[in-house]
């Protein structure tokens, strides 16, 4: 007999699958809303790990299989051009995080972590690539406050949901997320889970 996990896997992978394939269509000059898109389709599949249809283990490898699916047309410099931007390795970054996020921190906060990651970093980057494009700059690599604001009013909604904690503290986790988001020095993400996990010793 099958383990129990497995439909709830495959539905969970063909979220990805077909916004990565559904993506496809509007070409390279959206690969920044594109790979944002494909950030929102993990979203099915941290519920059911939250709702525990998926186990740790299971999410984690699949993020773990995944990022170094997306890791080899770097490598072979063959990018998938209609999400993937060269020498920029945060969609492989956004994957490997995910592998070891729902392993290390307790489930309830990974999940507060995970959805940060996958919608408010969407929501951020849709807002700026727009912004951007209407004003006519690069919209590929650029920050801009709009899309910060996107994302702590997200992230505040994932907080209040699923953090065990007092008002301000929920705040302070958008907050800081946020920041971490928004600085230049780090892929955001690596920056956001590496912060985030840090986080957990608080919350």
């Amino acid at each position: 007999m099958l383990p129990g996990w497995i439909p709830y896997a495959g539905i969970a992978a063909a979220f990805i699958l077909l916004a990565i394939g559904l993506t496809k269509s509007p070409g390279p000059e959206w690969a920044w809303v594109n790979r944002k898109i494909i950030h929102f389709s993990i979203a099915p599949a941290v519920l059911m790990f939250h709702y525990e249809r998926i186990p740790p283990e299971v999410f984690s490898g699949a993020a773990l299989v995944f990022g170094i699916f997306q890791l080899w047309p770097h490598l072979k410099k063959r990018e998938f051009s209609w999400y993937q931007i060269e020498h920029n390795y945060g969609e492989v970054f956004f994957a490997f995080s995910a592998s070891v996020v729902p392993v290390v921190l307790p489930k309830e906060y990974a999940t507060a972590l995970l959805l940060a990651m996958a919608i408010s970093d969407g929501v951020t980057g849709i807002i700026r690539h727009f912004y951007f494009k209407r004003h006519g700059f690069n919209v590929k690599l650029r920050k801009h406050w709009t899309g910060s604001a996107g994302y702590f009013i997200t992230a505040l909604v994932i907080a209040f949901l699923l953090l065990d904690t007092a008002t301000i503290g929920k705040i302070g986790w958008a907050v800081i997320l946020t920041l971490a988001e928004y600085q230049g020095w780090v892929d955001d993400n690596l920056a956001v889970p590496l912060v985030g996990s840090v986080l957990s010793l608080i919350y």
